[in-house]
């Protein structure tokens, strides 16, 4: 399991890093993303389908799409002269709460409408805005040290909780949802995310224009932001009795289970970015 885990990590975190890195001339990163949301909501809806609840899992994906296609800075800007960029999320928002609920009227069997609804609708919320964010996170001034703050952060409070966990934690930290979880797990992580943020403050190309003590409370909101996504998948996961969305990663399960804490922490940084520096 190890083995995997660390192989899949040597292999993707280089694709990713290129992917936010040369996003300039071909929108890479809004690529990755995409791909990516699509393959996480259609997991999404797979996941819920073994609770036997029909939902709409292409009209899903299609959403999820579409709102992460939405937050790409070039694309707005190519739709500024014929429509108001800032209705856009409004009018995707509208026409996904109608449109999903117009076919319930043409699916069968129509005796679970209600939580077919809800779960299609969850599915485009989780994988698609959230995942947006990301996008919009990238557009911004300053958005690729951004975007890799966000992710590196993430990626240390994960790696530091996992191991200091399994190596000395004790305490549970949420037993009946995350048996393996500990408190000493999530104190190191959030010490780890701490330490990756601050160093995106020293004088390098990576640099991010806050102070080196914004990087510790930044760190640390990164980290308790997105071990709250981490426990929120995993107690979805244990509603649904699996363990893991997919096997797609080997050793890390699917690409739902890896955007979990990510997406919460892409949030938090695009907000901070956008109300805390400017």
């Amino acid at each position: 399991m190890m083995k995997q885990r660390f192989l899949t990590a040597i292999v993707g975190i280089p694709i990713l890093v290129a992917a936010v890195w040369y996003d300039n001339s071909i929108p890479t990163f809004t690529i990755f993303v995409a791909a990516w949301g699509a393959v996480a909501a259609l997991e999404f809806y797979r996941l819920v389908k073994l609770d036997k609840v029909p939902q709409l899992a292409y009209f899903g994906m299609a959403w999820t799409l579409l709102f992460i296609l939405s937050r790409n800075s070039e694309l707005l800007a190519m739709i500024k002269p014929y429509f108001d960029p800032g209705l856009l999320a409004p009018a995707l928002l509208t026409s996904a709460i109608t449109l999903s609920l117009i076919g319930l009227l043409i699916r069968r069997p129509r005796e679970q409408a209600f939580n077919s609804w809800a779960w299609t609708m969850a599915g485009v919320l989780y994988t698609g805005w959230l995942l947006s964010y990301l996008v919009a996170l990238r557009g911004s001034t300053d958005g690729r040290n951004w975007v890799l703050l966000a992710l590196f952060a993430t990626f240390a409070s994960d790696t530091a909780a996992f191991f200091v966990g399994r190596t000395w934690g004790r305490r549970k930290l949420e037993p009946t949802i995350s048996p393996a979880k500990t408190w000493e797990g999530s104190i190191a992580g959030i010490c780890g995310a701490i330490i990756i943020t601050c160093l995106f403050t020293l004088p390098t190309p990576l640099q991010i224009n806050i102070p080196w003590w914004q990087g510790v409370i930044l760190g640390l909101l990164v980290s308790v932001f997105g071990q709250f996504g981490d426990l929120i998948e995993s107690l979805l996961k244990r509603n649904m009795g699996v363990k893991d969305s997919s096997h797609l990663l080997p050793g890390h399960g699917g690409l739902l289970d890896r955007m979990d804490s990510v997406v919460f922490a892409g949030v938090l940084v695009y907000y901070y970015m956008l109300w805390v520096t400017r």
